[in-house]
């Protein structure tokens, strides 16, 4: 396993970070939400630290997993400093476990060799299609709220208990928005730079990787059309962001796990 040659340092921090998960997941009913918000603020600062060091460390590395751990670290991010201004958004277990998961996964995959030729628009353009990733992401966790909010009232549950269905219906949308700007200029990029980024001799490559993102562009332009013109809101929302988000993580993360894990090849 891939895992078994990962430096000390980054084993250290993987550790401590996942330590940090676990407490933050399993003190809140012993010792209070205070406890459970600094273990999770402490565990997503080492998360942070093992994903840069896998980027800047002794050997520096990229791919699908790496990819998918610097998502969940974005989600985890972004609940983080939700929970201080909604302390009833109640996904704690989930957020932790997901971020824990993740950084392992990146451990035991932690992609293909940088070059030190590579193109200066490729940090930019990871950057915006991670940021892309997370915000995304956010948006599913908030569209996973408003289901389960809306299960509990309809089941007679106090309406006053949790964040209001309005509320996160706004969060959501603007995760999505925020997420489409992002996801607009990850494309911009990669379509426009497309020679410098990869060496490809034609400007435009219509691979696995550029149909799915553009079919996740697509989806998530419709729904903030309809939003917009019709009102498109409620589970109809919700399950076009499930597919968008899903279309999107096929998009890098399920090709290049193809290319890595099942064929073994360098991408």
């Amino acid at each position: 396993m891939i895992l078994a040659s990962a430096s000390p340092t980054a084993l250290i921090l993987a550790v401590g970070a996942a330590s940090a998960y676990v407490a933050s997941a399993l003190g809140a009913s012993r010792f209070g939400s205070s406890w459970a918000r600094l273990t999770l603020w402490l565990a997503w600062v080492l998360h942070g630290l093992v994903l840069l060091w896998g980027l800047w460390g002794e050997s520096p590395r990229f791919g699908f997993a790496p990819a998918l751990s610097f998502t969940a670290w974005l989600a985890a991010g972004i609940y983080a400093v939700e929970s201080h201004v909604f302390p009833m958004l109640k996904a704690r277990w989930s957020l932790s476990g997901l971020g824990a998961l993740a950084m392992w996964l990146a451990l035991a995959f932690p992609g293909n060799a940088l070059h030190a030729t590579a193109s200066p628009w490729l940090p930019l353009h990871w950057a915006l299609g991670i940021a892309s990733y997370g915000l995304f992401a956010a948006a599913v966790v908030h569209g996973w709220f408003m289901t389960r909010t809306e299960a509990q009232i309809r089941r007679g549950a106090d309406p006053h208990s949790g964040v209001p269905l309005l509320t996160l219906e706004r969060l959501m949308f603007r995760f999505v928005g925020t997420g489409f700007v992002l996801l607009t200029a990850t494309l911009a990029v990669g379509l426009l730079f497309s020679q410098q980024l990869y060496g490809t001799v034609a400007p435009f490559k219509l691979d696995h990787k550029t149909a799915f993102s553009l079919l996740s562009w697509l989806v998530f332009a419709i729904l903030l059309m309809g939003r917009a013109r019709f009102g498109w809101r409620g589970r109809r929302a919700v399950r076009v962001i499930y597919i968008g988000s899903g279309l999107l993580l096929l998009a890098y993360v399920g090709s290049r796990f193809v290319l890595e894990v099942i064929l073994g090849r360098v991408a």
